[in-house]
Parts: structure tokens; sequence; C-alpha cells
């Protein structure tokens, strides 16, 4: 029964090359049903993700068409009356002077309005699992390791599947970088929930508040420095994950970045670079200082 296979038995010489067969075979086969199931699917698909194509040109559109010193004057007006700090708010208006500088302006709107929708949906994504994980251990138990999973995957791993399902272009990029955005959302929203103040909980109870009233009226207010964390969090995920969904038709300042790597062009590399940190650290520094804002403000009523 031996064998020239190293003195081993023919069945396990063979073993190998029958299980890499078995293992082509089932490739090929769940390869093939998943596309089967999304051309069949594809209506569905297409209905399901209308409202973001809809939401997404609709802003696009507004930042790009409306003529830029009105768009400047709101941007920075909206980083000041989030921080209430003149250094942010001066930083926020040279940052988008410089980008306007380098005729950057309309790539720089486009990704600002897809971060925006970007935000905006992993927000209302993350916020209600947030709440579920907080209200049931046996949730936490079941979303936190799947969290952790989504944590630790390499970005690029999400273009994949949203490549299979829904093929390329905007859309697709923009549902990779809200599920590459969602989990800080979620993880921020249980862990805020979860810190409030048992003496607050069991005054609410005392008064008759019901489970909805608790949230609303008690635990989502004071966890709010918490959640602007939260939003902190995916809006600089949003940011990063731009450069790689421009990989999958996306737009903006990504398309230009990755443009500038395969062309070795580097001053547009830069130049756009220099684009992305400068509003990831305007975004950053004001919805920091609104969350300090709002912690400062939770420890006076709590004094």
């Amino acid at each position: 029964m031996a064998s020239s296979c190293w003195g081993l038995p023919e069945f396990l010489c063979a073993a190998p090359e029958l299980s890499s067969s078995t293992l082509r075979q089932v490739r090929r086969s769940i390869d093939g049903g998943f596309r089967d199931l999304v051309r069949e699917l594809s209506p569905v698909i297409d209905a399901a993700t209308a409202p973001l194509q809809v939401a997404l040109n609709g802003l696009e559109a507004l930042f790009v068409n409306t003529p830029w010193i009105i768009t400047l004057a709101l941007l920075v007006a909206a980083a000041g009356a989030a921080s209430r700090s003149w250094r942010i708010t001066i930083g926020t208006l040279i940052a988008l002077l410089a980008i306007g500088w380098v005729g950057l302006w309309t790539d720089t709107m486009i990704t600002l309005s897809m971060v925006t929708v970007c935000t905006l949906a992993a927000v209302i994504i993350g916020l209600p699992i947030g709440i579920w994980m907080a209200r049931s251990d046996r949730a936490q138990r079941i979303i936190s390791p799947v969290l952790d999973v989504m944590q630790t995957l390499p970005s690029f791993v999400y273009l994949i599947p949203v490549v299979v399902i829904f093929g390329i272009g905007k859309v697709p990029g923009m549902i990779a970088v809200v599920i590459y955005a969602t989990p800080p959302m979620v993880r921020l929203t249980s862990l805020g929930i979860r810190q409030v103040d048992r003496e607050a909980i069991e005054a609410a109870d005392a008064f008759g508040s019901s489970p909805r009233q608790k949230l609303f009226n008690v635990q989502l207010p004071l966890a709010l420095p918490t959640l602007m964390t939260g939003i902190n969090q995916t809006i600089m995920m949003s940011l990063s994950m731009v450069v790689v969904a421009s990989m999958v038709g996306v737009g903006g300042l990504g398309k230009n970045v990755l443009q500038a790597i395969n062309n070795q062009f580097f001053t547009v590399g830069f130049m756009n670079g220099f684009a992305l940190v400068a509003i990831a650290i305007a975004f950053d520094r004001a919805s920091q200082a609104y969350g300090n804002r709002l912690q400062r403000h939770k420890e006076n009523v709590d004094e």
C-alpha cells in the first residue's frame, strides 16, 4: 500500500489533490449561486439604494452649485457655532480658502456631500443598534464580536461584497463607507447609555417614567457627550474610507488621490491629501469642542 510519496499511503498522497478539486467546485458553486441571487434581487436592491442616491445627488448639487462664498460662510459659521472658539473658526476659514486657492473646491464639496450623507446614514443605523445593545445584555454579547470583526478587517475587504452585490458607482462606495463607519457609533452609543448614573435612572423610575421616557428624557441627554464622540469618530472613519471607496467609482478628493498614486503625480497627491487632512482637522476640532462643551454643561448640571 505504500507509495513513493515519502512513504505515505496512496490515499494520503491523493488527499491534497482531491481536497483542492473539491474546494474549487465549492467555490464555483457558491460564486455562481451568489451571482444568480444578485441578478434576481437587482430590482429590490436598486429600489433599496434609490433614497441614498437621491440624497447624495441632491446634497452634491447643493454644495457644488451654490456660490462658493455662501458655502464658505455657512461652513465657517457652522464650525464657529459648534466650537465657540475663534481659533477653530479662523483655522477652518484658512483651510477652506487654501483648498479653493489650489483649485480643489469642487472636489472638496463632492467629498463633503458624501461624508455628510454617509455620516447621517451611519448615525441613523448605529444609534438604534447601540440603544439595543445598552438595554440588552444578550444583544451586547451577540453584537460585540461582530463589531470586533468589522473593526479589525482591512478597509479594502469591505469593497468585495459591496461590489459583488451593488456593482461599481457612487452608491456602492457610499455603502462601503457607511458599513466601515458605523461600528464606533454603535459602541459609543451603548457605552454612553450604560454609563448614565444609576441615581438618575432611579429618580426617573420614582416619577413613573416609561422606558421610552427614560430613554429620551434621561439616558440620551446624559449620554450626549459620548454620543458626540461617536459622531466624531464616525466622521473621521468616513473621511478615511473616502480614498479606498474611490476604487469603486466614488469621485471627489479620493478619486484624485487614487489617480495620483497610479500616475505617480506627487504634487497632485499632496494637494488632495492636504485638502482631506484640512477638512478632517476642521471637523475633528469643531465636533470635539462641541462634545467638550456638552460635557462641561453636564458636569455643571450634576453639581
